[in-house]
């Protein structure tokens, strides 16, 4: 399988360890592909809204270009990112900004609605959950319907200094993760994940979209018609 892990920072944490754990311990001949956040991506969305009538118009196209493709092409994401005053970092957000135009509402991926993930964050102290859900939220309008989430209070400011009772628990923790993602299985597509396909469907088939090229992108797909992302 191919699996391309994201980590929302440049130095080897608490987090990347955990996401890295999860990658292989799945199970199977599988490929790894790692960016990091700021070095991969080192921009903020400039809100100039190119991407949507072209996407190759983003100033800074080159660079999110090479991250999305590996993405469009994995079978697992892991995401991974410290938390920062109780939220993702500031690379992984500005990341997920400049993703936009996966989004539902806008071009979705067929492929994502086939994609497994995993969004991994740890904390000193409290703030991991919300962290994890800034990215499952995208995540989820990306299409994507089977994410796993572990977020960790691990009372530590980095992996070596963590207690080795804390580890013992991600270590087991982590097993059933990769467990889960090693099984053949073909992710399901939510009945949330089909509602809310349907409401962006409704607002594009009614001109309530980003603008024709938008729902130009929807009737080629013939999503407007009885095609289906998960079908494809």
């Amino acid at each position: 399988m191919r699996i391309v892990l994201i980590h929302g920072q440049n130095h080897m944490g608490s987090s990347y360890h955990i996401g890295r754990i999860i990658a292989e311990q799945i199970k199977g001949e599988n490929t790894l592909t790692e960016f990091f956040l700021p070095s991969a991506l080192n921009h903020f969305c400039a809100g100039c809204y190119s991407c949507i009538e072209d996407e190759s118009k983003c100033p800074f196209f080159t660079e999110k270009h090479r991250i999305m493709s590996e993405v469009e092409k994995a079978d697992i994401l892991i995401f991974t990112t410290p938390t920062y005053c109780m939220r993702a970092s500031a690379p992984m957000k500005s990341f997920l900004d400049m993703t936009f135009t996966y989004w539902m509402i806008h071009r979705p991926r067929a492929c994502m609605f086939k994609k497994k993930a995993v969004v991994v964050s740890t904390a000193a102290g409290t703030g991991a959950k919300s962290a994890v859900k800034d990215i499952s939220t995208a995540l989820g309008y990306w299409g994507v319907s089977d994410i796993k989430k572990y977020g960790i209070s691990v009372q530590a400011m980095n992996w070596e200094s963590m207690a080795q009772k804390k580890k013992a628990k991600i270590i087991k923790d982590t097993a059933k993760i990769a467990n889960k993602l090693s099984k053949a299985k073909k992710s399901a597509v939510s009945i949330k994940t089909k509602a809310i396909f349907f409401m962006m469907r409704m607002m594009q088939k009614n001109g309530m979209g980003a603008g024709e090229s938008e729902k130009a992108y929807w009737q080629e797909k013939g999503w407007l018609d009885k095609e289906r992302p998960w079908r494809e």
